[in-house]
């Protein structure tokens, strides 16, 4: 199935979670390990589009600045060798046992505007981080991996992912959900425990429905969002509601956003998406009705495809569908049963 050859579903990291006890210091201190920078969505790649992975004390180095804290008075929170542990995540080791790291470049990140749509934030491009970092190696550059995903190998993909998931996850979540209070980082960058009360608090995961829709004649249900670029089109979305199964949720959703009434829904595969916390759990549902209505809100159109519709769609520019590193992508070409164009992408 085409969705299994998506590297960002195929993250193949031991994360020795058992090893997030020990700290970061004898990570470290091991010249064998091996770290990634990683900043607000973007990662370091080489001209070939690989991760860049460096040694700790140069990753460090590049990352470069104060650590500030919440309050901006800087931070003291450090592992035994004086590294701020707000910085560093330990994300698994390799095969020799030695320690794959990442290096957080803080300090310039601006909070999300109240209000801003999802959207913007999850397509908006990495950037290099102003001001942050020195010189870059030969042919190094910041990649967003929204952008490089699919380029990647499957380890490299399971290394970034979960650097850009826990970096985004450590920006937004600095205080104590229970009683404002600052939080510090422990378990090697795994656990926020608040000064105040003690209590811990660990990475949020929100599961989101993601389906092909196909009717009686093999045609595939794809929407426009009002928040898109003209032409965009894809696969319909959306997250899971509390006390709600994964499969109810794709009937709601689909109901909600066109419409059109779901019946068998078939699990297909997942991905993990962090743009900032999204797993995707992606399904092939059967309509029992055809007639479309779009809410307005979160879709604009909706419209159903034959296979060769969408071909000259996307031959046209008409229609730009998923990028090539996303599940939407995969659903779409797994019921096309041939692969997009490369340059076919939003």
């Amino acid at each position: 199935m085409i969705v299994d050859d998506l590297p960002l579903s195929r993250a193949e990291v031991d994360r020795a979670a058992e090893r997030r006890a020990d700290g970061l210091a004898p990570a470290l201190a091991d010249p064998a390990s091996r770290v990634l920078l990683v900043d607000d969505g973007g990662v370091l790649t080489d001209a070939s589009g690989a991760l860049v992975l460096l040694a700790p004390d140069q990753a460090d180095a590049l990352a470069g600045g104060p650590v500030p804290s919440i309050d901006g008075r800087g931070r003291d929170d450090a592992a035994a060798d004086g590294a701020d542990v707000e910085a560093w995540l330990l994300l698994g080791r390799d095969d020799h046992g030695s320690a794959y790291l990442a290096r957080r470049v803080l300090g310039r990140r601006d909070a999300p505007l109240a209000g801003a749509a999802s959207d913007v934030l999850v397509h908006a491009g990495a950037t290099a981080p102003a001001g942050r970092t020195a010189s870059l190696p030969d042919g190094a550059s910041w990649s967003s991996l929204r952008t490089v995903g699919a380029a990647l190998t499957a380890h490299d993909a399971g290394l970034a992912t979960a650097a850009v998931a826990l970096d985004s996850w450590h920006a937004r979540h600095p205080r104590c959900p229970r009683c404002g209070a600052a939080t510090r980082v422990v378990q090697a960058g795994w656990v926020r425990a608040c000064v105040a009360d003690g209590s811990e608090h660990y990475p949020r995961t929100d599961p989101a429905v993601i389906m092909a829709v196909v009717d009686d004649e093999d045609r595939l249900l794809l929407g426009h969002a009002r928040a898109w670029a003209a032409g965009r089109w894809s696969t319909l979305a959306g997250f899971v509601e509390p006390g709600e199964s994964l499969e109810n949720a794709v009937r709601r959703e689909v109901r909600e956003e066109t419409g059109v009434v779901v019946g068998d829904v078939e699990y297909r595969g997942s991905q993990p998406w962090p743009f900032p916390a999204s797993l995707m759990v992606a399904f092939v549902a059967r309509a029992r009705t055809t007639d479309v209505v779009v809410d307005g809100v979160e879709v604009e159109q909706a419209a159903w495809f034959t296979r060769d519709r969408l071909r000259e769609a996307v031959a046209s520019r008409e229609v730009v569908p998923p990028g090539p590193a996303s599940i939407a992508r995969a659903l779409v070409e797994d019921w096309l049963g041939e692969r997009l164009p490369e340059h076919a992408a939003f």
